[in-house]
Order: C-alpha cells, then sequence, then structure tokens
C-alpha cells in the first residue's frame, strides 16, 4: 500500500457509510461501483489509487451485506442520520387544470394532416392532449384529417411517419381514425346540417360570390329552401356539377368583421381522377373541407376539450355556427401560442422547398426540426417533454434557442452518454522515457467509473490533434489516461520523422499542480474514423476524426460523447468508418 495510513482510515469509514446506505436502499444489499463512486466522490485524492483500496471496499460490502436490513438502518441513524433525510426534490412544473373538467369524462384529439411528419410545433398539442387526457383518466383520439387530395394532399407514407414519432414522444392514444374513410358519416351529417337550414349549396362564381361577400350580401342562392339544397346536393354527388361549380358553405354572420367568417366554404368538389387519394383513390368527388370535417367528428366522437394553436381562433368561431345550427354544445377550447426553434427548420413549405433545392432527405433531414430530424440530431423526448411542459399552454409565442434546448438535452444525456477521445488532423508523437509498459485507463463515464484499458510500450508511437500539438510546446502536458510528457526535439529517421514525447511523471495530482493541459490520443492501430456531420441552417459541415475503436461497439442510435467535442448520435456503421451527427457541446 502507497497511500498514508490516516487516508486509508478515512477510505474504510466512508466504505463502511455508503455500503450501509447502499445496502439499506436496496433490499439489504450493497453493490461495488456506486458505493466506489460515492467514496471517490468524497475523498478524491484517491481516484488514482482506487485498485488499492477495492478490496477493503469489497470486504466491507460483504461485512454490510451479512447485516439484517434493520440493523443498517439503526447504524446509519446513530451515525449518519443524515444520509437518511429526504433532499427536496425539484418539482416538475405542473400544467394548469382544463375548464370543465371531470375525472374520467375528458376526451382529447390530436388530429394531424397527414401531408407531412410532425415536428415540434405539432409535438406540442399531442403532448399536451395526452397528458391532460391522463390526468383526468379519460381518453385521447388519434384522428387523420386527410379531406384535402390535392392543395394539401396526404403523403401515403406520413400516416405511420405520424404514428411512429407519436410512439415515440412516449404517447399511447386510445382510439384512431382516418376521415377520408369516413365520409359516408360526414355527409350525413351535412345532410343534417342543410336540413337545419345551416347549409346551403352556393352555385356563385368563387369572383362573384367574394363581392358579396366583402359587401356583406347574401349569395342569391342562400335562402332556397333546405329541400331544394338537398337536391341540388344529390346532383353533386351524382357528377352533374364539375369542379369549381358549385361548393357547399355554411350559414353564418354576413356582417361578421372577419369576412373569412361569412358562410365559409364546407365542401368543395374535386376531380380526383387527376389527383387521387392515397387511401380511397377517386372514389369520391365531393370532400369536406377542414372545418367542417373537424367540426363534426369533434361531436360525434365525444371530444370535450381541444387543444390547438391560437392561429385556429377564427376556426373556432366558423365552426360555432355550425355547432349552433345543429343545437350541438361546442367543446372547451383552449388556444395557445406558437413554438419555434432557432436554428432549425420548422415551416412544411420552406421543408419541401428544401428538399428539392438542396437534394435534402425529406423527413429526417437533422436540418428539420421534424421530430425524426430532431431524433436524428441526438436530441431525446425527455427534452422535448420538459421544452413543452414549460411553455405549456401559454397563449403568448415561444422562441426556443438551440443553445436552451441543448443545455436542457445535456442534462439528460449526460449521465448515461459514454465518452471517446477523437482527434482532428492526426499528428504522430512517440513516446520515450520508460522502460516498462504502462497501463492506460481511458475513462467512459465519471459515475460508473468505467474505463476502457490500453497498454502502452517504451516507443509506442500516439495521434494527437494539430490544435493540440500547438499548446503543448516548450510546456508539461499530460496524455489523458498516461502521464505527464515534455515534447523534446522532432526525429527524421528511416523508421520514424515526427517528435518524441519524454515521460515526466505519471502523477495526475502533478498535471494539476502545473496546470498541464489534458491532451487526448489514439493509436493508429486501434482507432476508428469518423464522419462528424455538424447541421446548421442551410448546410452540413463535415469533420473527419479519428476515434477510439471501441466506439464500435457502440450500436445505432447511441448518443455518446467526444472529448472536448461535444455530444453526438451514431447514425451508421461501416467496417472502416463510423457517421456520427453533432447534437451540441
Amino acid at each position: 500500500m502507497t497511500l498514508e495510513k490516516s487516508l486509508l482510515e478515512k477510505v474504510r469509514e466512508a466504505a463502511y457509510k455508503y455500503a450501509l446506505l447502499n445496502a439499506y436502499k436496496h433490499s439489504g444489499k450493497a453493490e461495488l461501483k456506486p458505493v466506489i463512486s460515492k467514496i471517490i466522490a468524497e475523498i478524491p485524492e484517491i481516484r488514482r489509487h482506487v485498485r488499492e483500496v477495492i478490496d477493503i471496499v469489497r470486504e466491507t460490502i460483504n461485512e454490510v451485506n451479512q447485516l439484517p436490513i434493520e440493523k443498517q438502518k439503526e447504524i446509519i441513524e446513530k451515525n449518519w442520520p443524515e444520509l437518511l433525510e429526504e433532499k427536496p426534490r425539484t418539482e416538475e412544473k405542473s400544467l394548469p387544470p382544463l375548464p370543465n373538467a371531470a375525472k374520467g369524462r375528458v376526451v382529447t384529439r390530436f388530429a394531424p394532416n397527414p401531408d407531412y411528419t410532425i415536428h415540434l410545433g405539432n409535438a406540442r398539442p399531442a403532448l399536451l392532449s395526452y397528458w391532460y387526457a391522463e390526468m383526468y383518466e379519460g381518453k385521447m383520439i388519434l384522428r387523420f384529417e386527410d379531406t384535402d387530395p390535392r392543395t394539401k394532399a396526404p403523403f401515403p407514407e406520413a400516416y405511420d411517419r405520424i404514428r411512429n414519432d407519436l410512439k415515440w414522444l412516449g404517447i399511447k392514444w386510445n382510439e384512431e381514425y382516418i376521415q377520408s374513410l369516413r365520409l359516408p358519416i360526414l355527409y350525413n351529417a351535412l345532410r343534417e346540417l342543410i336540413k337545419h337550414g345551416g347549409a346551403y349549396v352556393d352555385k356563385c362564381s368563387p369572383k362573384e360570390f367574394k363581392k358579396l361577400r366583402d359587401s356583406g350580401k347574401p349569395c342569391p342562392h342562400r335562402e332556397l329552401p333546405p329541400e331544394k339544397h338537398l337536391e341540388e346536393l344529390d346532383r353533386i354527388f351524382e357528377g352533374y356539377y364539375s369542379e369549381g361549380e358549385a361548393v357547399v358553405r355554411v350559414k353564418t354572420d354576413l356582417s361578421h368583421p372577419d369576412p373569412s367568417v361569412r358562410d365559409w366554404v364546407a365542401a368543395r368538389i374535386i376531380d380526383t381522377s387527376k389527383t387521387p387519394h392515397p387511401i380511397v383513390g377517386d372514389k369520391y368527388i365531393l370532400w369536406p373541407t377542414y372545418n367542417l370535417a373537424a367540426a363534426i367528428d369533434d361531436h360525434l366522437m365525444g371530444v370535450t376539450h381541444i387543444l390547438r394553436a391560437k392561429e385556429h381562433v377564427s376556426n373556432t368561431i366558423k365552426q360555432k355556427f355550425l355547432y349552433d345550427h345543429m343545437g350541438w354544445k361546442y367543446p372547451e377550447t383552449i388556444h395557445f401560442g406558437r413554438l419555434s426553434l432557432e436554428g432549425v427548420i420548422l415551416s412544411k413549405s420552406r421543408m419541401r422547398k428544401m428538399i428539392v433545392e438542396y437534394n435534402m432527405e425529406p423527413y429526417d433531414d437533422p436540418r428539420f426540426g421534424t421530430l425524426s430530424g430532431l431524433r436524428r440530431r441526438g436530441i431525446v423526448r425527455e427534452t422535448l417533454w420538459r421544452i413543452i411542459k414549460d411553455v405549456g399552454i401559454n397563449v403568448i409565442d415561444a422562441r426556443i434557442s438551440y443553445v436552451n434546448l441543448a443545455a436542457i438535452n445535456r442534462s439528460i444525456i449526460d449521465p448515461q452518454a459514454k465518452r471517446y477521445m477523437a482527434i482532428e488532423e492526426a499528428l504522430p508523437l512517440k513516446l520515450i522515457g520508460f522502460n516498462n509498459s504502462i497501463e492506460a485507463h481511458v475513462l467512459r463515464h465519471p459515475s460508473t467509473r468505467e474505463t476502457y484499458n490500453y497498454i502502452i510500450k517504451p516507443g509506442d508511437i500516439v495521434y494527437i490533434s494539430q490544435k493540440d500539438f500547438n499548446i503543448i510546446q516548450n510546456k508539461m502536458f499530460r496524455l489523458m489516461g498516461i502521464g505527464n510528457f515534455a515534447l523534446t526535439r522532432p526525429v527524421f529517421s528511416k523508421n520514424y520523422i515526427g517528435f518524441e514525447a519524454r515521460l515526466i511523471s505519471l502523477s495526475a495530482k502533478e498535471a494539476k499542480q502545473y496546470r498541464a493541459p489534458i491532451i487526448q490520443w489514439v493509436k493508429l492501430e486501434q482507432s476508428i474514423r469518423v464522419k462528424l456531420i455538424i447541421p446548421k441552417e442551410t448546410n452540413l459541415e463535415t469533420r473527419i476524426l479519428l476515434a477510439e475503436k471501441a466506439l464500435t461497439n457502440e450500436e445505432l442510435g447511441n448518443i455518446v460523447q467526444f472529448y472536448r467535442i461535444g455530444f453526438a448520435r451514431i447514425d451508421s456503421k461501416e467496417p472502416e468508418e463510423i457517421k456520427c451527427i453533432f447534437a451540441h457541446e
């Protein structure tokens, strides 16, 4: 033993204390790793001497594990009662109560248009709808609103992508509907609306109707009896009218200050022989608009609370006219502000444009703010949970900086992500000044104390980054996990051209005392090429790294940390190269 007697006594006491605590918290049986971690946190100077004290800790754990759990608690209470005190927890921000909500009676819905996949903005109503349904022991409905086969044509693959994204978010829905499969149900409701005098078939040209609308005057067809409009509706179904020759409108207030509210379009004719729907093809020619389909289905499905962005305020006003005609009670509606994220693209139209212009991947390009894009970038779902819960249902727009998102993400992934050394612009160093092999210990994670061990022999060549070489000249430096070195002269020989580094000492304490920079390194024969992709707003920057070959043991999708570079997600693996997407520092 090289440790002083006083230090050994401190280790024994700490080992006994933390073995008792770990055992008491885990059914009377302590484990080695967490106890060692606690000891090192309390006595950091023994970090380099763990091998010397590990037997002492093992013996102590064995001794403690023989005690009944009641005795373990008794000893802790007598000597270290503070260890059993509950530490105050940081309370997670809770959601405010819903208006007029009762346990077991809340029904929410998330109703995406499958014309693309989900992005961060869509995740907000999805999560809020799910959380509130859970909070009130109610149910959540997933409804695909796909009744526009032309302007917002559904993508066949988007349905499953949305389902998968919701599952990744941790959302479980109780019921699922696809509106294009419900058109006969919507048609029946439309007939009832016309019978109630709440809708009519308008045969004015769009230009003519706009002129009447803007002046607050009715369309000449508006006051015809419901029976006449039902006949006209049948003629639409029979194919008598072509696209643009007739629409169905909901009667509203012709003097409403918002012209778009005045007698809004409930259904329109679309020639699906030219633009077939991906699910029902060209089976239907009359297609409900968003406001008609959403309003009717919310009622038929028993939705009690709608959570959506404030851009839907005018839609809420429009739909309430329909509910009044039918004598229905409108759901409680909560409108919240827009959620945006700096540094990523959230606009669907802009994404589509960039896909064409820059040949980008359509859904999970890491420059996009889609859930699949953020996930590919190494952003975990718990980060999105925290952001959306913090923002809540505030009506004010929220703009999240990527720096803040990264800080939250870092706090979540840091306890799990393994560390790896990686260098750029490799320069060789020949290690000299010692006669026997050195066992190098590269820390994989500070909390678990897991290490990866290398054998360094006299004369071995390691590679460091060019930028690190520039800061170690004329000063002592520490090669991570090996020891303290100083550069000697450059060498020009038949077998080696480069610099030599002479070992000064192995002491980490000495490196700290002299503030020696800690330098990463790799051995060429134990390395792997890494292509690190760094997303920018409109381009992808590529950096080539040389990393520890142990990285190949990581699975696809794992998030790792490259020392002094940052966190990255493993995107693909080939025998000679690993591609990673940079998340953040």
